[in-house]
């Protein structure tokens, strides 16, 4: 099981999300972030929409999502 918080997978705050595999956090960080945006969260929703910009360029997304997952493969183990 490996940690990573809300702030490293691009968002606003620093909760943290465990998990085995990085598909596993990816979607615990989506559903963290779509509870934040129907409470309103101000911060979280400018974090969104800077994630908003980076997927209009698909080169940029990829570039990204495979970076945040050499990240989460380099942290030792909980």
């Amino acid at each position: 099981m490996k940690t990573m918080t809300c702030k490293q997978l691009g968002g606003a705050c620093d909760l943290e999300f465990h998990a085995n595999t990085f598909e596993e956090i990816a979607n615990l960080s989506k559903n963290h972030g779509m509870e934040m945006f129907q409470k309103q969260d101000e911060d979280h929703i400018k974090a969104m929409n800077k994630m908003k910009e980076l997927m209009n360029d698909p080169k940029s997304m990829g570039e990204w999502f495979e970076n945040k997952k050499k990240e989460f493969d380099a942290l030792p183990e909980d």
